[in-house]
Order: structure tokens, then sequence, then C-alpha cells
């Protein structure tokens, strides 16, 4: 026999009001109704869910067990409801999102096109910024953040991974035909180079990097940058122009690299993994408009 969601609902409300009367209150049903409900759910799970005296009620071990269940089937249905009604409906009010300037060209903004194309209730404010906003005092929705997986264990916000990505060290073909020796296969010749620096991750000194035999070694950044750019655009830009080498992500320079207009300066070596995130504030239900878009930014990424 199946369990009706209904008496699990009630069966909640009983255990967070602490009392059939309140929970009887707070669903606006008589309080007989709401103890024939759980009286009725004992019955049919044929197990004790709650220590009845006159003046209080206490879960028993199963009952505990059984709560924290009850949670999580009523939440999904709460979502599943949502969903239906989201396709029929769509979404509005408003979503307030956050990345890079090159994140937002390169993904978000393709992306966002399609969203709210089905969603023409929405309204949909982006802030582009190199710097990682407070999400809670300046109110945004989602913030898409980039970098080494323990940056995010320690992060204060729920986070949801879209993707993984490389850093490749790129140089204009002309600044490496120049050197002496048109070929550069080690990490100390590739820091011998001329540097462009990106002020976002100046902080890291060093590199961990493998070799073609899986060997482990470092790339220590350049004490001294030819240029320090607080802006990973312009930064391109300069490699491009032939002002120095630049680790900059795969995903940021596949289209030079593609054209020619920018080499990997030492294909033989890899560097570690990146991940690409979006956080939002940690809350116990996560609002549909935000588990909407995270959604359908993930399928895009697969895709």
């Amino acid at each position: 026999m199946g369990v009706s969601l209904d008496r699990l609902a009630v069966f909640r409300a009983v255990v967070e009001t602490g009392s059939f009367t309140a929970a009887a209150r707070q669903l606006n049903q008589a309080r007989a109704a709401v103890s024939f409900n759980v009286k009725q759910l004992e019955s049919e799970l044929g197990v004790t869910l709650l220590h009845r005296t006159t003046r209080s009620l206490a879960l028993t071990d199963a009952g505990e067990r059984f709560y924290a269940r009850c949670l999580r089937i009523l939440s999904e249905a709460d979502e599943a409801i949502c969903e239906v009604r989201m396709d029929q409906t769509g979404l509005s009010g408003s979503l307030r999102l956050t990345s890079t300037v090159e994140y937002g060209v390169a993904v978000i903004a393709p992306v966002l096109q399609k969203f709210t194309a089905l969603h023409p209730d929405l309204d949909v404010q982006f802030e582009a910024s190199s710097t990682n906003v407070d999400l809670l005092r300046e109110r945004f929705d989602v913030a898409i953040r980039m970098g080494r997986n323990e940056q995010f264990q320690t992060s204060p916000y729920a986070g949801v991974h879209l993707a993984t990505y490389r850093l490749r060290p790129v140089a204009s073909p002309e600044l490496v035909a120049g050197l002496e020796r048109a070929v550069v296969d080690t990490p100390a010749m590739l820091g011998a180079l001329p540097y462009v620096g990106n002020a976002t991750v100046e902080h890291v000194k060093s590199w961990a990097m493998v070799d073609g035999n899986g060997r482990e070694c470092l790339f220590e950044v350049p004490r001294r940058s030819r240029f320090l750019v607080n802006n990973a655009s312009v930064v391109k830009a300069l490699t491009i122009a032939g002002a120095g080498v630049a680790l900059l992500p795969d995903w940021f320079v596949a289209p030079e690299l593609g054209s020619g207009a920018l080499i990997d300066v030492l294909p033989c070596y890899r560097f570690p993994d990146q991940q690409i995130y979006a956080m939002h504030l940690p809350v116990h239900v996560v609002p549909q408009k935000i588990r909407a878009w995270l959604r359908f930014l993930k399928d895009h990424l697969r895709h």
C-alpha cells in the first residue's frame, strides 16, 4: 500500500510545531484530522513514530529516521511540482548574475539569451567583475568562480561544479621565432621569457606542472613581470602583440590557438586542472529561478 504525501506533510507539521494542535492550526485542519492522519501513517508503516504524553511529543528512533526521509521526499515532490508548473508558466522576477568579463562574453551571454527566451517574464541583471563579490551584501543570486579545487573547499557559499579547464602558457609565434633557440622545452626556459602577469592571480608564485613522463615539477612565476594587468582580455591582447608569454585558460585562448595568433609555448608539459563553479548562498531551499538557471547552464556546457 502506498503512503500518502499528504500524511507525510501532516507528520512533518506535527514534528516541526511540536503538537497536534499547533500543526492543525498551521495546516488549517481539525486537530482530530491531524491526529487521525498520524495514526494512519504509523499503522501503514507498522512502527511508532511519536511518543505521546499529555504534555509533549517526542520522536522515536524510527520517527527520527523517517522524519529525515520525509524532508527529502517532500522537498523533491515540491521541486517536481514547481518544475512542471514552470514548464507551463515560465519564471518571473529578477536574476542577478556575475562573472568575469571574459567568461561572460564567451559563455554566459550566449546561454543567457537562450534561457531568457524560454522565460520572457524573468528580468536578468549581469555584472562583470574580476573580484570575488560578496553575494549577500551585493545581492547576487549566482557568481561564476574559477580556480583550484582547494579554493572552493573552504568557501562560505554553496557551489555547483560547471566545468574543468587548463592553463596554457601562450605567446605569439613571432616572439618564439625571435628567441636564440626557437624551442622552449623546460619550465626554467619558460620562466626566462618576458612575462605578462595577470594581477588577479598575482599572489600565486608557482604552479605545479607535469611533464610528458608524468614527473612533477614547478613553474616559478617570474619575480618581475614586464607587464602586470588586471584584465585577462588585455593580457591576451598584449600577448598576441608579442609583449611576452602569459598563462591563460584554454577556453579563453582556443580561437587564437586555432588560428595561429598564439601558440602553446610548452606543449609537452601540463598545468593542473582548474575548476569553474557557480556559487550561491547556502540556503535550505534554493530558489527555483537559481536551480533552473544552473541546470540550463550545466546542460549547455555538457553538450
